[in-house]
């Protein structure tokens, strides 16, 4: 091609020199614009044929393929084979450096190639369910770096002209500076393996991690971090090997059981705390939830204090129901019979011990529905039934005065 163009631009006339540049130039032209025609082309081709293909078929890894740009990356190895080609049309160092160029550009995309096809492999893996249980991120991760580091001292190697072989050797007097750069990736690696073969954390889990301020979700696990959304929108990166040195706590657990636990108390005013008497009774048998249990108690209170005797003339003597035992008993037997509250988990209506500020009457059960914001307001309308009922039952809520209660004493 050179000799054609040769003799073309000796029919004007010009010099040896100026005819070698002309037809370098020339050459140079036509694979320039051979590449750019090519790539023109191609995207073309890519964008308008292939991308219908991909979008008509069922499966999914073909458009993980195509969003990743698989072939756009597959399609640069021709303009490389182009310039190869080319370079024979050149002489001496200009040759060789085109070839040389020609194949490195081959190796880095044969890397960049590899390492997309890596994370195609991982996107199509977190298609399925077990993908976060079992996150493979740091494992990919790690096949790029040890990629990314082959392909590097083989282009090294090709460059300064030495044996790949050679500088891996060489690697090996540096190993106590790799780990130390490398430090964190280790230690990532292998915690990785560990959260993994221990099922300890999985995207999607709730985790508290106190010492680096992580309360909410986990939404990535990679080979060096971990990413816990708040529940304040904000983003905590905290290192892998943090979740198996430091002590935290997964929510999971509750998640997966259907319940999620009510651990509240109301404190009732130990004044307002009383023996029935029979006006109260039979109040009390009004409702729903206790008509029976006020009627079985009373047969049982009746037959203990008649089989010893005992004088119910005095409210100390005998047993009795009060007030404060029958709002427990109330209670109980309203989250028995509420929908959100799941029966087949605790469920305890207990008095605990007396403090200054009353009597605490404590609820203890798992609402069925563990989404924070529902399981919010299951929480809230129980006790907002329960504070506002607690006066049919001659108690009162104990709380501290405020400067209300000190002017209606004066009055």
């Amino acid at each position: 091609m050179i000799y054609f163009f040769s003799e073309l631009y000796n029919k004007f006339s010009f010099s040896d020199e100026v005819i070698s540049y002309l037809s370098m130039a020339t050459v140079i032209f036509i694979m320039l614009f051979s590449i750019i025609l090519f790539n023109i082309i191609f995207k073309f081709l890519v964008n308008n044929y292939i991308k219908k293909l991909v979008s008509k078929t069922k499966t999914r890894w073909d458009d993980i393929l195509f969003k990743r740009g698989i072939f756009i990356k597959i399609g640069h190895i021709v303009p490389t084979m182009i310039i190869y080609y080319f370079s024979f049309f050149f002489e001496g160092g200009l040759q060789l450096f085109l070839q040389k160029v020609s194949y490195l550009y081959v190796l880095l995309l044969i890397i960049i190639i590899i390492n997309t096809l890596l994370t195609v492999v991982e996107d199509i893996y977190n298609l399925y369910p077990v993908s976060k249980d079992k996150p493979i991120k740091s494992y990919i991760q790690v096949l790029k770096m040890f990629i990314i580091i082959l392909g590097s001292i083989i282009i090294i190697g090709d460059v300064i002209g030495k044996s790949p072989w050679k500088l891996l050797s060489g690697i090996g007097a540096m190993t106590a500076v790799l780990l130390l750069v490398f430090k964190d990736s280790i230690l990532g690696f292998v915690a990785g393996i560990q959260i993994s073969a221990n099922n300890m954390v999985k995207i999607g889990d709730w985790i508290e991690v106190p010492k680096y301020g992580a309360d909410g979700d986990v939404i990535e696990i990679n080979l060096t971090n971990i990413k816990v959304q708040n529940w304040d929108k904000t983003i905590t990166t905290l290192p892998v090997y943090a979740l198996t040195t430091e002590s935290f706590k997964n929510w999971r657990g509750m998640s997966e059981s259907g319940g999620r636990r009510i651990k509240r108390s109301v404190k009732v005013d130990m004044h307002s705390v009383k023996f029935c008497d029979d006006e109260m009774l039979k109040r009390f048998k009004k409702i729903e939830y206790i008509k029976e249990y006020i009627n079985e108690k009373e047969k049982e209170i009746k037959k203990y204090n008649e089989d010893y005797h005992i004088d119910m003339s005095s409210f100390v003597n005998g047993r009795r129901l009060t007030n404060l035992g029958t709002f427990r008993a109330y209670i109980f037997r309203y989250l028995k019979n509420h929908p959100l509250i799941n029966q087949n988990m605790t469920l305890l209506v207990r008095q605990l011990e007396l403090t200054e500020n009353g009597i605490p009457i404590e609820v203890y059960a798992f609402t069925s529905d563990t989404a924070w914001a529902n399981y919010e307001n299951i929480q809230s309308d129980i006790f907002d039934h329960i504070l506002s009922i607690i006066n049919e039952f001659d108690l009162s809520v104990f709380q501290n005065p405020s400067g209300e209660d000190f002017k209606n004493l004066k009055k």
